[in-house]
């Protein structure tokens, strides 16, 4: 309900339309809950559909630098097919599955600058209308926290994140983008790496993680990149040992047992490496939650990066209104 506008296409006193999400952030591969709120025009109008988009913010490496733009990633139609008359004011409720990759734009409430947004379209006499923009709140799976936990746990903290144009090779990849969460290396790490982007790919069944580093290059070798991936699944995660499990992973990518390839702006390497971790008990500590309440190192550091919630609203806005004008041209 951020960006509620009369329907350009049919001019002033055509229907408005406001769409509100529940509230609180959802999970991916959840339901997207809410309600369409429609108010009718001057006249009678036939709704012929009523189309929700997922939208996202995105990065491309295109010729002439990095460029950022928007991206449908899902559509949903909720309703159509009646008419609405003038003045007239009807609700219509709906309830949506997210992608399994929908990005996770907040860690423990804190919001990671990833810009994610849900467009209402309302076609109307032949017309339609990009008529009602909201944010949209997406939280990490129990598996994606925990092993977010676990780096900060190691002492991994946070960079930045952002969304790519692009798909991993070899991957099973379904959006036309995947998330970078960039960490800054933990200190028994720090002479071999200079960053970590992990990235997960969830599905129903289990989830894949990637990790790639930025390793150093030594006194007769340049840096590189080292790549490898590990598949987890969603029902185990409180019986996993993150900590060690994270903390294996990271050891192969510096010993030299990953697959290496170079990272390009239509995804990875295609080389695939799988591990599982050890049994038992998750560590008990000051993990990344503690650590995002307290303000402290960690992951939560940069957490915020300097973007508040109505920030982030105002970025959806502007990448809608930059789109708007591209498709106008």
């Amino acid at each position: 309900m951020v960006f509620k506008r009369l329907l350009g296409s049919i001019g002033v006193g055509g229907p408005a339309v406001d769409t509100v999400l529940a509230p609180g952030a959802v999970l991916p591969g959840g339901s997207l809950t809410g309600d369409v709120h429609l108010k009718g025009g001057n006249a009678d109008f036939g709704i012929e559909h009523i189309t929700l988009e997922l939208v996202a913010r995105v990065e491309a490496e295109l010729e002439g630098g990095e460029h950022q733009g928007v991206v449908v990633f899902d559509r949903f139609t909720v309703g159509g097919g009646f008419r609405l008359t003038e003045g007239e004011q009807r609700s219509l409720p709906f309830s949506v599955a997210l992608p399994w990759e929908t990005p996770v734009t907040e860690l423990y409430g804190q919001p990671l600058g990833i810009v994610l947004g849900v467009r209402t379209e309302l076609g109307v006499a032949a017309a339609k209308d990009k008529g009602d923009l909201d944010p949209l709140a997406v939280r990490p799976l129990p598996v994606q926290e925990a092993i977010l936990e676990a780096f900060g746990q190691l002492g991994f903290g946070f960079k930045s994140a952002d969304l790519e144009y692009g798909r991993i090779g070899g991957s099973g990849q379904q959006l036309p983008f995947y998330q970078e969460i960039e960490l800054t290396p933990a200190p028994q790490y720090a002479h071999a790496i200079n960053e970590i982007e992990v990235t997960f790919l969830a599905t129903p069944g289990g989830m894949e993680v990637v990790l790639e580093a930025d390793k150093r290059g030594g006194l007769f070798s340049g840096g590189h990149d080292a790549l490898t991936r590990f598949t987890v699944s969603h029902h185990d995660v409180h019986q996993r040992d993150w900590n060690a499990e994270v903390d294996s992973w990271m050891r192969q990518l510096v010993e030299h047992r990953s697959s290496y390839g170079t990272h390009g702006s239509y995804g990875h390497g295609d080389p695939y490496a799988s591990g599982h971790g050890h049994g038992g008990h998750h560590h008990s500590g000051p993990g990344m939650g503690t650590a995002i309440a307290a303000g402290a190192a960690g992951l939560a550091v940069g957490v915020v990066g300097g973007m508040v919630a109505a920030e982030v609203i105002d970025e959806i806005g502007d990448a809608f209104e930059d789109e708007d004008e591209g498709d106008e041209g």
